[in-house]
């Protein structure tokens, strides 16, 4: 009776230290407001003022799972699974994907760092999407640069990936990624790769990175990537950033430059293929400088604003663009809060160009000028 009592209370103790060397969590992101915009061309090219409910304007929604099994010595394996969703009609986001914010699963270790293996961010996203309002809970969507050309608003994750994070040493983390093309005899046709690099001293936080997509020609959206902005043979966006945190306050600059080659078209995501605009198949240029800065005015709120000054080369034609942003959110709890954001964007030189203003998720303006605002609620669990 005495080793049938010891049994049992040994592999209770057993099962519960296995238990709690593994562990997986629910989590997401809901992201609901209500948009004005003062000029959305429809169809017919024509510019209205229009009222829309959506999702994600700050933080696209989503839910995941996130998992990881201690397997001793330091190293872990690990795994998410993350779907997108639009919040106002329950449908998948990242082109229908059931996962198509992140996919993977991977080996992490303490002292070395993780290799991952699925469908994930690249490191343009990963080491400079935190030092711009864009991309982060302080601006999001409609922050991004001119049709979130440098994608640090993730409008694009990369298929068929190998990726390898290291582990932070003395405060510099590097990181790096490959997307395969899965082509018999189309190795270089549609693969992507990138590499990032950062490094974190107290207040200060410093990084810099480099993306590459090779598309053979095809809408970047065919193999390796999905609803990216551009069709072109060739995509290449390198960058480099800074923020400095006094305080509640935090200030910030990112410099990015995206290029393509063989530009076929480009279209402004949030524009229900209305902004569509079809290229010569010529070389394109985005040269974009955000400054930014964010202030905790209470524990509960917060304010942050940028402007982004955006020079571009495009069909021969240089228009440069201007815009300016404005957000406050206010906590209602750890997981709730309220927001009221703005943005306003001026473009110039658009002569020979069927472009306008072009505010991210909002859609093409049918002249040089365009006004959004949003009142929005996020809750997190």
């Amino acid at each position: 009776m005495k080793k049938t009592l010891m049994v049992a209370a040994l592999t209770g103790v057993f099962a519960t230290a296995a238990h709690a060397q593994s562990s997986v969590t629910l989590y997401g992101l809901i992201d609901a407001g209500l948009t004005y915009t003062n000029n959305n061309r429809n169809a017919a090219g024509e510019g209205h003022s229009n009222w829309k409910a959506t999702s994600g304007s700050v933080n696209g929604s989503r839910w995941g799972l996130r998992g990881s099994e201690d397997l001793g010595g330091g190293l872990k394996a690990i795994f998410t699974l993350e779907n997108g969703f639009n919040i106002m009609n329950g449908t998948n986001s990242q082109g229908g994907r059931e996962f198509g914010r992140q996919a993977y699963v991977g080996l992490s270790s303490n002292q070395f760092g993780s290799v991952t293996l699925g469908r994930q961010y690249d490191s343009v996203v990963d080491f400079l999407g935190p030092l711009a309002l864009t991309g982060t809970q302080y601006g999001g969507t409609q922050f991004a640069h001119p049709f979130d050309n440098d994608n640090l608003d993730n409008t694009f994750r990369v298929d068929n990936s190998v990726k390898y994070t290291s582990a932070n040493y003395a405060g510099f983390k590097a990181g790096a990624m490959y997307g395969f093309s899965n082509q018999a005899g189309g190795f270089s046709n549609n693969r992507a790769y990138s590499a990032g690099l950062s490094y974190n001293y107290g207040p200060l936080n410093v990084a810099g990175a480099y993306f590459q997509a090779n598309n053979g020609g095809q809408a970047a959206g065919a193999l390796t990537t999905d609803q990216t902005p551009f069709a072109a043979g060739r995509q290449r966006i390198f960058g480099g950033g800074l923020s400095y945190a006094f305080g509640p306050a935090t200030v910030g600059f990112v410099f990015t430059q995206t290029m393509l080659d063989n530009a076929t078209a480009l279209t402004n995501v949030g524009s229900q293929g209305l902004g569509n605009i079809a290229l010569g198949g010529g070389s394109i240029r985005f040269t974009n400088y955000e400054v930014n800065g964010r202030y905790n005015l209470t524990p509960a709120l917060s304010i942050a604003g940028n402007y982004t000054y955006t020079d571009s080369r495009i069909e021969g034609e240089k228009p440069k663009f201007h815009q300016f942003n404005l957000q406050t959110a206010y906590a209602l709890s750890k997981r709730t809060d309220v927001y009221l954001q703005g943005e306003y964007q001026h473009v110039t030189d658009t002569e020979g160009l069927p472009i306008g203003a072009t505010i991210n998720g909002v859609g093409i303006a049918s002249s040089n000028n365009q006004v959004s605002a949003t009142v929005g609620v996020r809750h997190r669990f």
